[in-house]
């Protein structure tokens, strides 16, 4: 008899790739070549060897049977998702050709169109940018998530910097504002759980009654859109009662005197008209704000994505400056901790290599870039790290926009998404464990190294391999096209820079991560030194002035509410949000079987007043719409939703929602105040009983 083959087991330090503010250090098992395990590394502080529902069925997503294994060219019409295996030569080849004519006729017709499908640097910004940099393709203006809330925070406070996830156990306070770290950040909600037994007292401001909202004392339901009214009235009440740091504002605030007139115009009896809570709830949460130290603010994205959401996150960001809580490490207020990196993003990106003059489109617009009768038009678009026909407003255009003959898209991904099936070619991209990166977080202070723990599934290849291959089949010549990926990781830190000082690539690669170089009880602006023109929090912004916005913290409307828009609020009388749900990353993970048979299916939360107008049943399948579009879901009557609002917890590929789409029919390209960013969730919508079509 054959002897038992020996098994080779070897365990590889990777980091999680995915747009999450925890980005996890991983421990991937790996048996004679095949990853068998993929667990959180116990030794990394912020993950302390527990990964998120998702990832911890990582390997059904790395080896699942529906993967794209080999280069694809499309037989049947777009958008239906035929397609015939070709050859790594025919797939490079077809791209090559038909990018060199059109950038003879004019590069910027052609279109990359990428987000954080990996948040590596390695993978997600660098080769790839130096490429279209060369090619002299259109710019792409990366909005789709983020950009609001990051340039309303930088206005205040001057960077993305906050207090340390870990130090969330010491706070006595803390405001979960517009985020629910139970789906988005399960690390940080650990740390909120040892607080609330350590005695904290847990308040979440969001217009839905999320997982974590559940289970905090008090939970606000402002009406969508109104967070910086909300914080208005809160800090009109703390100049009020006299709860403020007069040395603090004194020392380290610029603005206050005339910070402190624009409050008076917020009293509390209006800002209870505006935000749709009592006076009562109010006056409590101020009191509680103003006298319960430390106090901390999680404040995320979800407060960005309306008409004022980069004001409203500016204006949420002065709270901590008005009672000195930025004097303790565990107070404050946290965006994101993305600032406290020194990445060297021109070394990465190589912005120096473009020649022309490329125009910028900016991605929440795609719908109307793809569709417009006039002005250059886009002829090709490459799609990598995303999912646009899934994620990007107003579905019913961007579709639209894909579906045209005209128009050459090369999808580069893991999966048949709902971008892919309208692709003329689509290329097997790696999973995480089959390459190498590079990460920095938004939710902690290390950086990470992602070794690549297996070889590429079937003909699969990383990005930076796809983008060296195309230049060299396109004659390009410039060597910064052709540097290998550890060439590119080590270029992407800045090692000049304080924060970077005993930070080391060899220990990162050996280790699979490094603390920044910060104190261990970091308060950023505990002495002031805010990265801001004025080096201190700037209630009056000189920079906002310039960008054409009232430089004083202010009140922006959403465009579709029932107060602003009341002729469009008789036809569309419910406001409508769109969160993350919790087993799915944005459009990442709904094909996984697992994951989506926990989800079961597209729901919409109604409350009982809003269903019984409607004559809408439990578990009835209901038709939602507006002049946009229109997607089905099953109706979950409760209270969840604040009545007047529904909640469409999201995001489902269009292929596996009833009708063919998901919430994204429904929302508008409008965008922010700031940052140009989407406005999701300041959208209306009817609701009626119906049929599956």
């Amino acid at each position: 008899m054959n002897a038992p083959l020996a098994i080779e087991r070897t365990v590889i330090r990777a980091a999680c790739p995915h747009d999450c503010p925890d980005t996890c250090a991983m421990l991937v098992t790996v048996e004679n070549g095949v990853a068998t395990a993929v667990k959180g590394d116990p030794d990394h502080p912020p993950t302390s060897g527990v990964l998120c529902n998702k990832v911890s069925r990582y390997l059904e997503r790395t080896y699942a049977k529906d993967r794209v294994l080999t280069p694809l060219k499309r037989v049947g019409k777009k958008g239906e998702g035929k397609f015939e295996r070709i050859s790594w030569d025919e797939a490079l080849d077809t791209i090559a050709t038909k990018f060199k004519a059109l950038a003879a006729e004019n590069p910027q017709t052609i279109l990359p169109y990428s987000y954080a499908g990996t948040m590596g640097l390695v993978q997600g910004s660098s080769i790839d940018r130096r490429f279209f940099h060369a090619l002299g393709a259109s710019l792409l203006d990366r909005t789709i998530c983020s950009s609001a809330g990051k340039e309303g925070f930088s206005l205040t406070v001057g960077s993305n910097i906050g207090p340390e996830m870990e130090r969330f156990e010491e706070s006595k306070l803390i405001i979960l504002w517009g985020t629910n770290p139970i789906t988005s950040s399960v690390h940080l909600w650990t740390r909120i759980q040892t607080a609330k037994r350590n005695g904290a007292k847990l308040i979440a401001i969001d217009p839905y009654r999320s997982l974590s909202a559940e289970k905090c004392d008090q939970h606000i339901a402002p009406l969508p859109g109104t967070d910086s009214a909300l914080a208005l009235g809160v800090m009109h009440i703390l100049v009020r009662d006299d709860l403020l740091d007069h040395d603090y504002i004194t020392n380290y605030t610029l603005g206050f005197d005339l910070f402190k007139k624009r409050l008076e115009e917020w009293p509390p009896e209006r800002v209870s008209k505006v935000c749709g809570i009592s006076v009562d709830v109010l006056e409590g949460l101020a009191r509680d704000y103003g006298t319960i130290k430390p106090a901390v603010i999680r404040v995320n994205y979800g407060a960005n994505r309306t008409t004022g959401g980069g004001m409203a996150i500016r204006t949420i960001a002065c709270l901590p400056a008005l009672t000195g809580a930025w004097r303790e490490a565990a107070g404050g207020a946290m965006l994101g901790s993305g600032g406290v990196y020194p990445v060297d993003q021109k070394a990465l990106e190589r912005p120096d290599l473009i020649w022309n003059r490329p125009r910028t489109i900016n991605m929440s617009l795609l719908g109307d870039a793809l569709t417009a009768k006039e002005g250059l038009p886009v002829k090709a678009m490459y799609v990598y790290n995303s999912n646009p026909a899934t994620v990007a407003p107003e579905s019913s255009k961007v579709l639209r926009g894909l579906a045209r003959e005209d128009l050459f898209t090369v999808v580069h991904d893991v999966f048949l998404t709902d971008t892919a099936d309208y692709a003329d070619i689509v290329l097997p991209a790696t999973t995480q464990l089959e390459h190498t990166d590079i990460h920095k977080s938004y939710g902690h202070t290390t950086w990470l190294y992602n070794n690549a723990a297996i070889a590429p599934v079937g003909e699969a290849k990383r990005n930076t391999e796809v983008f060296r291959l195309l230049a060299k089949r396109m004659g390009m010549t410039d060597p910064a096209l052709y540097e290998d990926d550890e060439t590119v990781a080590r270029a992407a830190l800045d090692m000049t820079h304080e924060r970077n000082q005993g930070v080391s690539f060899e220990r990162m690669k050996s280790e699979g991560w490094q603390r920044v170089n910060i104190p261990q009880r970091f308060a950023p602006f505990a002495h002031g030194n805010f990265p801001t023109p004025s080096g201190k929090c700037e209630f009056y912004s000189e920079r906002a002035k310039a960008m054409g916005l009232d430089p004083l913290p202010t009140y922006i409307p959403p465009r579709e509410s029932v107060a602003t828009a009341p002729e469009l609020a008789k036809r569309f009388p419910l406001a409508i949000i769109s969160p993350p749900t919790r087993n799915f990353m944005n459009s990442t993970f709904v094909n996984i079987e697992s994951l989506r048979r926990e989800e079961k299916e597209p729901h919409l939360d109604i409350h009982p007043i809003d269903a019984a107008a409607r004559m809408l049943e439990e578990g009835q399948l209901v038709r939602v719409f507006n002049d946009r579009g229109a997607f089905y879901a099953k109706a979950r009557i409760n209270t969840k939703s604040r009545a007047g609002m529904v909640t469409a917890l999201s995001l489902w590929w269009h292929k596996l929602s009833v009708g063919g789409f998901n919430a994204n029919a429904v929302t508008s390209q409008n965008l922010t105040d700031m940052g140009r960013g989407p406005t999701f969730y300041d959208c209306l919508v009817e609701v009626e009983k119906a049929v599956a079509p």
